[in-house]
């Protein structure tokens, strides 16, 4: 009896992020195809895809430019409408535009003898602009959600991580379970901060 619970669990762990990930791209999938209502299958999501590759395109021509500045300036005067998107573009840039910023992982040093660290990314190399000289934004996200806390801390309490950004992105977010993640540090804690900018 327990070799068959062993089986079971070891084809749920197989099975179950595959069924979850067919099933979440399935809904992602059918929800994009039937914005446009098209009745060929696929037809909407492949539309879909070419509408926001279009204006991808349009948006970095130069004469499309100057319109899209506009809208961003009308955009930013609007009380509710300014908080929304502007967080929205900043998440999506911060993943996918021309200024991402997870792409520096780094471990940070919490406590004073260095016994508790966290993971995270720095997202700001230089808070000059606030009075804080020295003093880096590094973002922890937290395991298992889509949330994360915003330290900012001196330079020396960071030390650059040798490794992907996405890797250290799933480690984080699976609890440090996911993958076997090389965690490639210098051999005296902290002694490699990061560059000033």
């Amino acid at each position: 009896m327990r070799r068959l619970l062993g089986y079971f669990a070891r084809g749920l762990v197989l099975l179950a992020p595959l069924a979850i990930t067919a099933w979440v791209c399935w809904i992602v999938f059918r929800s994009i195809d039937g914005w446009l209502g098209l009745p060929i299958p696929g037809a909407g999501f492949v539309a879909t895809l070419l509408l926001i590759t279009l204006f991808g395109f349009l948006g970095s021509s130069l004469l499309t430019r100057s319109a899209v500045a506009a809208l961003e300036g009308i955009m930013a005067r609007l009380p509710f409408v300014r908080l929304l998107y502007g967080s929205t573009k900043d998440l999506l840039n911060a993943f996918v535009g021309e200024k991402r910023r997870f792409d520096k992982p780094v471990i940070m040093n919490v406590a004073a003898d260095g016994s508790v660290r966290l993971m995270g990314f720095v997202t700001q190399e230089s808070l000059t602009h606030l009075g804080l000289d020295q003093q880096v934004a590094v973002y922890c996200p937290h395991s298992y959600n889509f949330s994360g806390q915003l330290y900012v801390v001196h330079t020396s309490q960071v030390q650059p991580l040798d490794v992907a950004s996405a890797d250290a992105m799933a480690f984080v977010v699976s609890g440090g379970v996911a993958g076997l993640v090389t965690l490639s540090q210098s051999s005296s804690e902290f002694a490699a901060p990061l560059p000033p900018a």
